[in-house]
C-alpha cells in the first residue's frame, strides 16, 4: 500500500476538524467521521490547488480542478476565495480536498484534506454519494472493494465507514455478498493472514485484523477455523493485537472447539490481563449481538470464571450486574470473604453495585444496610452511578 499522504501543510488545522462519536463495530478503535460521510453533509466539496496566499486578508484562493459536490454558489467559478490564511509553503504536488457550507451565498470552508491521490480519491467519494440513499449493508458493500485499496487515504476511509457501522448490517453485508462473491472468503483469508507478523512487518495494518477475522467467522470454513487457531497460538504467527475479534471468529466458525479454547482462556488467571480481558469482550460480544451461537447463560458462566482474579473481577460483576444474572449473588457475596479480594477497592464498590441492584436478594439487602452504616458516603456514590446508568441517551 503506498504511504498514507493526508498531508495538511497546516490547512486542517486552519480549517479545522469535525469528528463523529459514532463507534459501532464491536472490535474497532473510535472513529471520526468519514470523508464520505463529510461529503453527503457538506453543501459544497471541491478540489484543487492553493494559490494567492494572503496572511494581511487571511485568504488564500483555491484554483478548482473538480467538483465533487455543486452548489449554485460556485456558479461555474474556476477559483474561490477561502476565508482563511494558509501559508503558501504547500507541496505542488498536493490538491487540497475541501469541504464548505455557504452562509449568506458565502462559501465558508471548514475541513480540508491534502492528497497526492486525487484521481483515487475523488471517484471514491462519488461513488459513496452514489450509494448514501441505500440501506446500510448495501452501502457498506460498496466500501468492501475499497478496504485494502492501495491509495491509504481511500482504504482508511472505507475501514472507517466500517467501524461506524452496525454490526448486524456488517454481517448482514458479508453473508450476502459471500453468496454471490466467489473470491470473496479468500480474499478476506489473504487479509487476515497478511496482518500476522509472520515475515517481519504485516502487509496489512494490525488494527484491522479483528474486523477482518470476524468477517471470516461470517463466511468462513473449517480450514479458516485451523487459520485463526494458529494466530492465537503458533509463536510465528501470534498476535498481540486483535485477539477478540480472531477469537469470536474461531467460535462461530466452531462452537464446540472455540468455546473450549474460550473457557481456557478466561479460567487461567495466570494469563496476561490483556488476553483474559479480550476474552471477556468476546463473551460480552455473544451476549449482545450473538445468543444463539452462544447462549445467555453461557455468558453469564465465562464471565464468572474471572470472579476470582483480582485484576478483573470488578469487570466480571460489572457485567453479571448489567446483564441482571442476580442468580450468581450468593458466589459474588462469597467473595467478599476471600483474603485478597475483599480488600480490592474495585471490587468492592462492584459487590456494592451489584447488591444494590439486586434488590430481592436477602444477602444483598444486608450488605448494603451493613455497608450504609459503615461507609454511607460510599454508597451514595453507588446510588448515584446507578442513578446515572437509567439516564436516557443523549441525544447527539
Amino acid at each position: 500500500m503506498k504511504s498514507r499522504v493526508v498531508c495538511v501543510l497546516g490547512l486542517t488545522l486552519a480549517l479545522g476538524l469535525l469528528t463523529s462519536p459514532a463507534q459501532a463495530c464491536p472490535w474497532c478503535a473510535q472513529q471520526g467521521q468519514t470523508l464520505t460521510g463529510e461529503t453527503q453533509q457538506a453543501l459544497l466539496v471541491v478540489s484543487g490547488k492553493l494559490t494567492n496566499a494572503s496572511e494581511e486578508k487571511d485568504t488564500v484562493d483555491l484554483a478548482i480542478e473538480d467538483v465533487i459536490k455543486d452548489h449554485k454558489v460556485l456558479a461555474g467559478r474556476k477559483v474561490i476565495t477561502l476565508s482563511r490564511y494558509v501559508r503558501p509553503d504547500a507541496d505542488p504536488k498536493y490538491s487540497f480536498l475541501v469541504f464548505c457550507d455557504v452562509v449568506k451565498d458565502r462559501v465558508d470552508p471548514y475541513r480540508g484534506v491534502g492528497t497526492m491521490y486525487p484521481k483515487a480519491l475523488i471517484p471514491y467519494l462519488r461513488g459513496g454519494l452514489a450509494v448514501a440513499g441505500k440501506r446500510p449493508a448495501e452501502r457498506l458493500d460498496y466500501f468492501f472493494k475499497y478496504l485494502e485499496d492501495e491509495v491509504s487515504e481511500v482504504s482508511a476511509d472505507a475501514f472507517a465507514e466500517f467501524a461506524n457501522a452496525d454490526y448486524k448490517d456488517i454481517r448482514e453485508m458479508v453473508e450476502a455478498r459471500a453468496k454471490t462473491d466467489k473470491n470473496m472468503v479468500g480474499r478476506i483469508r489473504a487479509w487476515v493472514n497478511a496482518a500476522a507478523p509472520e515475515d517481519g512487518r504485516p502487509k496489512v495494518e494490525t488494527y484491522r485484523i479483528a474486523s477482518y477475522a470476524s468477517m471470516l467467522g461470517h463466511c468462513g470454513t473449517t480450514e479458516d477455523a485451523a487459520l485463526l487457531r494458529s494466530l492465537l497460538e503458533d509463536p510465528a504467527k501470534k498476535v498481540s493485537s486483535g485477539v477478540d475479534g480472531i477469537l469470536a471468529a474461531y467460535v462461530m466458525l466452531t462452537p464446540k472447539e472455540g468455546l473450549a479454547y474460550l473457557t481456557g482462556m478466561l479460567k487461567d488467571g495466570k494469563r496476561d490481563y490483556l488476553v483474559r480481558h479480550a476474552g471477556l469482550r468476546v463473551v460480552r460480544f455473544f451476549w449482545e449481538y450473538r445468543p444463539d451461537v452462544v447462549s445467555k447463560e453461557q455468558c453469564a458462566d465465562l464471565a464468572s470464571l474471572l470472579l476470582e482474579q483480582k485484576d478483573i473481577s470488578d469487570l466480571a460483576i460489572e457485567d453479571l450486574r448489567k446483564w441482571r444474572c442476580w442468580d450468581k449473588a450468593d458466589r459474588i457475596l462469597d467473595l467478599l470473604k476471600h483474603p485478597v479480594l475483599g480488600k480490592v477497592g474495585l471490587v468492592k464498590r462492584a459487590f456494592l453495585r451489584y447488591a444494590l441492584a439486586d434488590k430481592d436478594n436477602t444477602r444483598c439487602a444486608d450488605y448494603v444496610k451493613q455497608q450504609r452504616a459503615l461507609n454511607p458516603n460510599l454508597v451514595d456514590e453507588a446510588e448515584e452511578i446507578l442513578r446515572g446508568e437509567q439516564l436516557p441517551p443523549v441525544k447527539q
